[in-house]
């Protein structure tokens, strides 16, 4: 009986199926064929009335591409307007010029846009990034922005399908973390907004804010080290994960709150095999997002050169002194000089990734005292540590990794308090050579789009004095 009533079941949800008709629009130009009745429900791009029919682009937001709808004029609902919300069904035909178009023999409309109520875009009328921020619960509406969600989207699983099909173990990182990873102090502190919450749970003579974790407690600045803790047992681990900075930037390449892409590897030891490993990530997934998403980049680029050029091409390594040597010798082109205690400005990365031809350049061993504790010292030169940072045009720094230290005593030298005694106890107890990196993805975004500034590749960006929604 129960045998019967799944079949019954079964035979329901297909009868249901086939009888809605329903499709996204990327569903219809793909894969739908021609003489079917359909339906379909989506926003009013453009509208155009003639004699005895109005023609209706709409989107669903499932491709960059338009559908149009021919819609008798004795079934138009009064007051159509453009950016109204519908649902339509007709028969799916080709147009005089080849492209598959609508018929449609029923509307609907769930809602108006009225312009002139306070809607912020106008039809047919272009505004700039600037403006277009300032409204981010209408962004996803726009054409452009639509397009850049849909990439980021593609992106995101890129990335995920690359790394599995290699190995990689995807390992959630805490948000909520006692380490500061970085060193900078450039972290957000967490306490409990209840005052009463925290007098009940304080320990006498211990702080009021750290009366929840028993210690300070910020958002996290990366997962690394946490990652660490993973790849010694899973031996290749990633991750994608939001991360958080307290820098008084507004820069065009700061946010408050971004996403990277971290992994760790054990028994790594040489820089060479990092580089080798980052270099074959950002061709092959750069490759991979361009061919699903080549209609949305063409809508979201915002400039003209040839974006992937560098693809077919090797990657440039510069030695750190070899970068400060090209600085040095064109310092009358900065704005700044040059100051090896400090490192390199962005200004300067642009121009050494320009000086290389506009292609990716990593830029390997720099000077141990302006690089984080965990990054491995040379053996050749202790005043340096085995680590990269890789320029990229138009955004400068788009990835940093090293090999990480594994030598207890260093590390002991190298750590001001007894916090990460757990960190050194990895290297205690059955430790291995390892390294890792992070790849900034609201910046790899930035360079795969050209879009320019980093607010407009984040659904919700927080920066300095913005945090809306």
């Amino acid at each position: 009986m129960f045998v019967n009533l799944f079949k019954h079941s079964i035979k329901t949800q297909v009868k249901q199926q086939t009888t809605n008709y329903s499709y996204t629009i990327h569903n219809i130009l793909e894969s739908v064929d021609i003489g079917q009745e359909i339906k379909i429900k989506g926003w009013i791009k453009s509208l155009r009335k003639q004699k005895d029919n109005v023609f209706l682009d709409i989107s669903d937001g499932s491709t960059a591409k338009k559908l149009q709808i021919i819609i008798p004029n004795n079934i138009v609902p009064k007051n159509l307007t453009t950016g109204a919300s519908i649902t339509t069904q007709g028969i799916l035909q080709t147009s005089p010029k080849g492209q598959k178009e609508i018929n449609a023999n029923k509307i609907k409309i769930f809602n108006n846009c009225i312009v002139t109520d306070g809607y912020p875009f106008a039809p047919r009328k272009k505004y700039l990034p600037d403006y277009v921020r300032q409204y981010l619960h209408f962004r996803p509406r726009t054409n452009k922005f639509s397009s850049v969600l849909r990439t980021r989207s593609t992106a995101q699983l890129c990335f995920h399908d690359y790394l599995t099909n290699k190995g990689y173990i995807n390992v959630q990182t805490p948000v909520l973390t006692s380490n500061d990873c970085e060193g900078a102090g450039e972290i957000f502190r967490v306490v409990p907004e209840s005052q009463n919450l925290l007098k009940s749970m304080v320990k006498q003579g211990e702080p009021i804010e750290e009366a929840f974790f028993n210690k300070k407690s910020y958002l996290t600045v990366s997962g690394q080290l946490h990652l660490e803790a993973a790849a010694h047992g899973l031996s290749k681990v990633y991750n994608l994960g939001p991360t958080f900075r307290a820098e008084n930037s507004k820069s065009r390449l700061h946010l408050a709150e971004f996403y990277m892409l971290e992994a760790e590897i054990a028994f790594i030891e040489e820089l060479d095999a990092l580089t080798t490993a980052v270099e074959e990530l950002v061709k092959d997934v750069t490759k991979l997002v361009v061919e699903k998403c080549q209609d949305d980049l063409d809508v979201c680029r915002e400039n003209t050169i040839d974006c992937y050029h560098w693809l077919n091409k090797s990657f440039v390594t510069l030695e750190y002194d070899e970068a400060e040597d090209i600085l040095k010798k064109n310092k009358d082109k900065f704005e700044r000089s040059f100051r090896r205690e400090i490192g390199i400005s962005k200004e300067q990365e642009l121009f050494l990734v320009q000086h290389c031809g506009n292609v990716p350049t990593f830029i390997i061993n720099w000077p141990k005292d302006i690089k984080p504790f965990y990054m491995k010292e040379s053996e050749d030169d202790p005043s340096k540590v085995l680590a990269f940072d890789l320029l990229v045009p138009g955004v400068g720094e788009m990835v940093g990794g090293s090999l990480r230290e594994d030598n207890i005593e260093k590390l002991k030298r190298n750590l001001s308090n007894d916090q990460l005694d757990w960190y050194i106890d990895l290297r205690r107890f059955g430790g291995v050579p390892s390294a890792g990196y992070g790849l900034g993805f609201e910046r790899y975004l930035l360079f795969l789009t050209g879009i320019q500034n980093i607010k407009d590749v984040i659904p919700f960006p927080r920066w300095p004095h913005n945090c809306s929604m």
